[in-house]
Formats: structure tokens, sequence, C-alpha cells
């Protein structure tokens, strides 16, 4: 993985850190370090948080369902093979 280079990343493209610089600057204080938090806000790379939010509930569902429907089958073919798991024992003692 290729490491962008730091100056591409200003806080003017993140409107929600411009709202924060600008907070900062009302109070008389300065955050040097905000440049390093851009790259969460680009929408082209990381998407929305909505999207990511998704992306992270729903990462794997499709492969994780598959296994779901293969263990159902699985099991279901194991019951029918052993006489449906049934020990034949109806006595009483």
């Amino acid at each position: 993985m290729k490491i962008p280079d730091y100056r591409i990343y200003r806080v003017e493209d993140a409107p929600e850190l411009v709202r924060c610089q600008q907070a900062l600057a009302q109070k008389g204080l300065k955050d040097p370090w905000l440049r390093n938090e851009v790259w969460r806000f680009n929408v082209q790379e990381w998407g929305t948080p909505q999207q990511r939010l998704r992306t992270f509930f729903f990462r794997g569902f499709k492969w994780g369902f598959a296994a779901f429907l293969a263990t159902i089958a699985v099991e279901k073919a194991v019951e029918v093979a052993t006489g449906g798991g049934k020990s034949g024992h109806h006595g009483h003692h």
C-alpha cells in the first residue's frame, strides 16, 4: 500500500473540520494537527459515514448466509441418512 503525501490533505477539503477549526478560533485556539484527520472525511475514498456503517455491519454477510444454508443442508442430510435421529427406545423404565 502506498502512503499518500501528507501535503495533499487540506482542512478546507473537509467541511466538518473547517467548522471545528472555526469553533477553536472563536476560543482563541488552534489545532496544528487537524490536517492529520482530513483523510477520515474523504468521501471519494472512504464513503459517507452511513456507507461505512453499512459496510461494517454487512461485510461478509453474503458468505455467512451461504455458510448458514450449507450448514442447514448438511444437518438435514445427516438427519435423513441416520433415520431422523430417533433412537427407537420408547419403552417405560
